[in-house]
């Protein structure tokens, strides 16, 4: 059993290290720089998904050879402890400070997984900050939680009914039409080519 979880910790890692989270690519690099596709599944095929994408649109997604499947477990803010590496999404609050739109707690075995704080394109003018939790205090409108990354700090609300998950196991059985998943992929001339595909399982979606 303990061999098992190693492997699955390992496979997770190598599924979602370079992707799920990581930091935009420096202005040099933009033509290599990752892109999101975010939608639920009409048809997976072996090698590419049909996906109606969040926008409307019906895009076929390529699958690389490398290509890799992870899913996403519910959990709960109060599971967020000081020394957890998290990711979370956010919007400037209008009264000061930022908002939480959801939380990726991750898995110890990724701890560090794109450290820092960024664009992100869940919505516009969001933002990415995947950091270390120093403390999470309880408010009267759910929590705020300062976290620490590359000697900075920042404090993110995270209101009641935010989603929060977590890294869970998941397989290619998993891609059933219908079913949410979140892709990094690459921009090519023929459509998005997948590396990691992350869906949603058991009624729990990926909120990034």
């Amino acid at each position: 059993m303990k061999n098992a979880l190693s492997t699955l910790a390992l496979g997770l890692t190598t599924a979602l290290s370079l992707a799920i989270l990581a930091a935009p690519a420096h202005a040099e690099d933009k033509k290599s720089a990752p892109i999101h596709v975010r939608g639920s599944i009409v048809a997976y095929t072996g090698s590419t998904l049909k996906l109606k994408t969040r926008e409307g649109e019906t895009v076929d997604v390529a699958l690389a050879d490398d290509w890799k499947v992870a899913g996403v477990a519910e959990a709960k803010v109060t599971d967020i402890k000081p020394g957890d590496f998290v990711g979370i999404a956010s919007l400037p609050k209008a009264d000061g400070g930022d908002g939480a739109l959801e939380v990726l707690i991750f898995p110890p075995a990724m701890k560090g997984t794109g450290e820092g704080s960024y664009g992100w394109d869940l919505r516009p003018d969001s933002s990415m900050t995947n950091a270390t939790v120093a403390d999470a205090v309880k408010g009267v409108d759910g929590r705020t939680v300062t976290v620490t990354y590359h000697g900075k700090e920042k404090k993110i609300a995270i209101p009641d009914g935010t989603p929060v998950v977590t890294i869970a196991a998941a397989t290619k059985d998993d891609l059933v039409p219908g079913a949410v998943v979140f892709i990094t992929a690459e921009k090519a001339a023929t459509g998005p080519i997948a590396h990691q595909v992350v869906v949603g399982r058991n009624g729990v979606v990926p909120p990034m």
